[in-house]
């Protein structure tokens, strides 16, 4: 079988300096922390699959969506690799509620000082990024 990179795209979604972060259940990556996302779909934009997933995953609208990093995910153990693009986006409207249950147990507002604990894979990569700059300054800038 031959085996083939993914694309998934992870979603800041910021609000008053903090962004939502889901705990992962039933996926790779069950028990950690990332931000909401998903897969990107044939035919579709970044900004489009960052505004679907969002919404299906927490129920939050989003506005200013924008790219933020990018990073090279292999995942050992699973036998599973995806290209992760990270796009930046500011709250528009929507209380952030967990409406996928078998893909996230708890979520919650952090910041880059607050992170919880374990973070999913990508994580690793994108705190070792040359785009952690473009994620702090979109945080300064609420």
């Amino acid at each position: 079988m031959e085996k083939n990179a993914r694309v998934g795209i992870g979603v800041f979604v910021i609000k008053e300096g903090k962004f939502l972060m889901g705990k992962r259940l039933g996926s790779h990556g069950e028990g950690t922390w990332s931000v909401p996302g998903g897969h990107l779909e044939f035919g579709e934009s970044f900004a489009d699959t960052a505004r679907r997933e969002v919404l299906e995953e927490t129920g939050v609208g989003i506005k200013n969506i924008r790219f933020g990093a990018l990073t090279n995910d292999y995942f050992e153990k699973e036998g599973k690799h995806y290209v992760t693009i990270w796009m930046l986006s500011d709250h528009e409207s929507g209380e952030a509620t967990i409406l996928e249950p078998d893909k996230y147990v708890d979520q919650d507002w952090f910041d880059l000082h607050t992170l919880p604990s374990p973070l999913f894979l990508p994580w690793e990569q994108l705190l070792k990024s040359e785009f952690l700059e473009n994620i702090k300054e979109a945080l300064k800038l609420q």
